[in-house]
């Protein structure tokens, strides 16, 4: 048996620039490209995907991975998909997302396959709990072998460094949908809800109070750095709470292309919130916190909480956000979460359609257009 598969195989496989040519039921595809290994030789991949986008794959594994314009092609993108969605239901006609999660989340989970439903798609869920990345089978192995399944990839996961080899090894789009290191998909849906609520991000002054060592803290810094405007991130000065150094010089590569966005790193809340336009928080104990760390870190972080007091140092205007889960009476209070300049719910709802805008510019190129 094992000779006759061997004989089979070699009639079956093509050299180099071959023809392809049928054997009884079976046709074969050829090699055009002589320096393809055996395994990629016969991939029905390339078929199912068509013509792509000059550049493609684009992965993002923080808001810094696009560009300015990209961004804005994004929310432009997402402000029409809900102006009318109908006209977007083949937008991704028969595509799979395959959507990894090894933390748990609502929005992320839920506007995730709602949006790829309603583009014609279909999002697959799959708990790395049952199988964890990187355990069993190699995160190399991993991306290789979904890229031949599906069109693109969103990963939710505990670090940096499990995003960061999906996206060397995968030749399909892959999404950060949150590590320790950055928040890409909130950063759109931010940035169109304050689009929404203000008419322009330009000219604009973001302050984000409490944990600064926090993904959320990076991707706001890294966001106004690459729309130009400024950020302000107030948190304690205490060893576990201050951002990265990595960060920092991230910031400054953006900045040095010159789109007048700016941060500032201070521990003073008061100096943050001061005639800011946007006032943002986070949950003090984010996924992953181990409970015996909570009497500490409240005790660090309560003079940074989000009350009356610093949203009345702020402008008038001012909106109020938070990308949830909050709780309040922590990271904010009561009145400030459920108050009249708090945006939180259009936040929420703007991840489905920023994400839907995003998912159709990684498969269709940033230009799509109905």
């Amino acid at each position: 048996l094992a000779q006759n598969a061997l004989r089979f195989s070699k009639r079956l496989a093509p050299t180099a620039g071959q023809v392809p040519r049928a054997i009884g039921a079976f046709c074969v595809p050829a090699s055009v490209d002589g320096r393809r290994s055996l395994r990629d030789s016969i991939s029905g991949k390339a078929t199912w995907d068509g013509p792509k986008y000059a550049g493609y794959p684009q992965h993002v594994k923080h808001i810094g991975s696009m560009t300015k314009d990209q961004i804005q092609k994004i929310i432009e993108l997402a402000l029409k998909m809900k102006a009318d969605p109908h006209a977007y239901t083949s937008a991704l006609k028969n595509r799979t997302l395959l959507a990894l999660f090894e933390k748990p989340s609502l929005r992320t989970r839920v506007s995730l396959e709602t949006g790829m439903t309603q583009l014609g798609g279909h999002c697959i869920y799959y708990a790395l709990a049952d199988s964890p990345l990187g355990k069993k089978e190699s995160i190399f192995d991993t991306a290789k072998v979904v890229s031949r399944y599906v069109d693109i990839v969103t990963a939710r996961v505990n670090t940096r460094q499990a995003v960061d080899e999906l996206i060397a090894n995968a030749s399909v789009p892959v999404i950060n949908a949150l590590d320790d290191y950055g928040h890409p998909c909130q950063m759109l849906a931010d940035i169109l809800t304050i689009v929404e609520h203000r008419g322009s991000f330009e000219g604009m002054k973001l302050a984000f109070v409490g944990d600064c060592q926090n993904n959320m803290t990076y991707d706001l810094m890294r966001l106004g750095c690459v729309m130009g405007f400024d950020v302000t991130v107030a948190g304690p000065a205490d060893k576990g709470f201050n951002v990265e150094w990595s960060v920092v010089k991230e910031c400054e590569e953006l900045m040095a292309k010159g789109t007048g966005g700016s941060f500032k790193i201070t521990n003073k809340r008061d100096e943050a919130v001061k005639d800011a336009d946007v006032v943002y928080c986070d949950s003090w104990m984010s996924y992953g916190i181990a409970a015996v760390e909570r009497q500490e870190r409240f005790k660090a972080l309560s003079p940074y909480q989000v009350d009356a007091t610093a949203m009345k140092l702020a402008k008038p205007t001012a909106l109020f956000m938070n990308c949830l889960p909050a709780v309040r009476g922590e990271e904010q209070t009561a009145e400030v979460l459920d108050g009249a300049q708090s945006v939180i719910y259009d936040q929420a709802e703007n991840r489905m359609h920023a994400q839907k805008a995003l998912l159709v510019a990684l498969v269709n190129g940033f230009d799509y257009k109905v």
